[in-house]
């Protein structure tokens, strides 16, 4: 069994404390069809590695006797499903968050909604992932929501999978059910750009297979799902991408001080360094990079830090600074894939404002050329609107060139969203597929 620590005072005291925030992070999401238990997971999770506070063990009891599903036991999914229309309603609605740590690791994890009409919150919770564990029903196999969780996940760019096939105890822990349910998925997945699929049979309700090894399955070879988690290699491509820098805001305290604030995209850069600005082609070195803690010769994606540049140029706020040998395209025309959020559809011809990074002008989708089918990938009419929860690719085109990379090149500067110009409500999130020419 891994050691798991208690998340208490004492455990972030001393040296114990230095060895957990000298570890990665693994940033991974639970998505599946609803009730297959990724909120039950999670609660395993946490319970099983003793991650949670007696006070919240007390308050799960209270609540577990009244929102439960579980009978005597305590329903872990509870821990989760902290809104009051989630409990009452046994589904998790929004998408939530929970942190632990191992010995080897530290874990961020997204626990998203199963429901078609929330697929929006499922694809807000992808978007900052390394992996996805799909859940999968032991009784039900592969269902619809679970063919469009993988598709999202896969065009959100998350390469690793973990097929949780759950509620093993339900079949008698069988593993001709197991490979079967594994074959049905390894087909449908074929098509997708995922690096890695491990399959793990497991009851997340009495725990087998997800922090311990269980006798149940002794036809099993693999590791537990907490194992898996804590060695796996995902380490972020963000540092070995071309440097991106978005200009947050044109830091100015004083006349004889002016730099560029914001926080690193991706990439490397040193003082000295060329940097351009994308839309405008001035050139300039890299004077100092400035923080709060003092002066760096390096910075790399994640950082937020002010530029400062030997050459006095016109920056503005919404600017993207990159090396002039891998300089990201300026165009104000696209094709992009949208996911749309919300219940008002969208309309071809219609103005919204697009967000990229911190830039923002008016943007149209001039043609909606296909909707994609999530159950098996392919294209199908599209029409004159896209609907919620609808994944459609279109033909955009913006009152002025923005700074960008495909979604393929660099997903930070690769993705959007779109605002609508009345309500103020984010209605769509959306890929560059490719810069179309510039009018």
């Amino acid at each position: 069994m891994s050691d798991v620590e208690t998340t208490s005072k004492s455990s972030l005291e001393g040296g114990q404390f230095a060895r957990q925030e000298s570890r990665d992070i693994l940033r991974f999401l639970t998505c599946g069809s609803v009730d297959d238990g990724k909120s039950t997971l999670i609660g395993r999770l946490l319970y099983d590695s003793k991650t949670i506070f007696e006070d919240q063990l007390s308050a799960l009891e209270v609540v577990s006797r009244k929102h439960g599903t579980t009978g005597d036991d305590m329903d872990l999914a509870l821990l989760l499903d902290g809104l009051q229309a989630e409990q009452e309603q046994g589904i998790t609605i929004d998408v939530a968050y929970r942190f632990f740590a191992s010995d080897k690791r530290k874990f961020v994890v997204a626990d998203t909604p199963g429901h078609e009409q929330y697929t929006r919150n499922m694809a807000t919770g992808a978007s900052n992932c390394d992996l996805a564990v799909i859940l999968i029903d032991a009784r039900k196999g592969v269902l619809t929501q679970t063919r469009r969780h993988s598709f999202i996940t896969s065009l959100i760019g998350v390469r690793h999978v973990v097929l949780a096939v759950n509620k093993m105890d339900l079949m008698d822990f069988s593993q001709e059910v197991f490979d079967k349910i594994v074959a049905d998925y390894n087909a449908f997945a074929q098509g997708f750009e995922f690096e890695t699929i491990m399959a793990v049979p497991m009851s997340a309700r009495y725990g087998d297979n997800v922090v311990v090894k269980s006798d149940k399955t002794p036809w099993y070879e693999g590791p537990s799902l907490l194992s898996y988690l804590e060695d796996i290699d995902v380490e972020s491509a963000d540092r070995s991408l071309p440097f991106r820098f978005p200009v947050q805001w044109v830091n100015r305290p004083n006349l004889n001080f002016r730099g560029y604030s914001g926080t690193v995209a991706s990439g490397v850069a040193h003082v000295g360094d060329e940097l351009v600005v994308a839309k405008s082609g001035k050139v300039s070195k890299i004077k100092s990079i400035v923080t709060m803690d003092g002066d760096l010769q390096e910075v790399e994606a994640g950082q937020a830090v002010t530029i400062t540049l030997e050459d006095e140029i016109d920056i503005s706020r919404g600017d993207l600074l990159a090396p002039p040998q891998h300089r990201p395209q300026v165009t104000d025309q696209i094709s992009a894939h949208l996911i749309w959020m919300d219940s008002s559809r969208l309309m071809v011809g219609r103005a919204y404002i697009i967000k990229m990074g911190n830039q923002q002008v008016q943007a149209t989708v001039t043609e909606l050329k296909h909707k994609i089918d999530v159950n098996n990938a392919s294209h199908k009419d599209a029409g004159k609107a896209l609907d919620l929860n609808e994944i459609g690719f279109c033909n955009m085109s913006f009152a002025e060139p923005l700074a960008m990379d495909t979604y393929e090149e660099n997903p930070h500067t690769g993705s959007f969203i779109l605002i609508d110009r009345y309500s103020n409500q984010t209605v769509a999130a959306g890929l560059v597929w490719f810069g179309l020419r510039r009018a």
